[in-house]
């Protein structure tokens, strides 16, 4: 298929986060036990869960490794990414913490004072970093979406 060029360029947005499973049953069942709802538009092999215009995906990680043409599913290593929580408090850090490993996840750092406010890690069951991090510059509108270009300055 040939490459067709515009003078248009991609919207600057993610739609969809991918993350490649060991077992998407057990996987989903971590994230509904952290309270997220999963979609019913997707299946078995590729569970949604919306996260308020775009959405954390599961998949097999053989199958997204064989759709990314990857000659192998395995790693190990520190990935250099990382999925973020936006904590309303600085009481909801360790609770969120709490519940991860309460679910089936580890935890990487407790709920540490930083200089910014209130942090702490966990990896999912198929070691996927998650930080859930507290800090009174975040701006948010009234359903907890992230305003990226307002900072409190109290």
């Amino acid at each position: 298929m040939p490459i067709m060029t515009s003078s248009q360029p991609p919207s600057q947005r993610l739609h969809l986060i991918l993350l490649g499973v060991n077992d998407v049953a057990a996987s989903i069942r971590f994230y509904e036990s952290l309270g997220w709802r999963r979609s019913p538009t997707g299946n078995d092999g590729f569970a949604k869960f919306d996260l308020g215009g775009y959405a954390l995906c599961l998949l097999a990680r053989d199958a997204f490794a064989k759709d990314a043409l990857s000659p192998t599913s395995t790693g190990s290593g520190f990935a250099g990414i990382g999925l973020v929580y936006l904590a309303r408090t600085a009481d909801e850090v360790p609770r969120m913490l709490e519940m991860a490993v309460a679910s089936g996840g580890t935890l990487v750092k407790p709920a540490t004072k930083t200089a910014w406010g209130v942090a702490g890690y966990f990896k999912d069951p198929d070691g996927h970093l998650f930080e859930v991090n507290f800090e009174d510059g975040w701006v948010f509108d009234d359903g907890h979406r992230l305003i990226v270009d307002k900072v409190n300055s109290a």
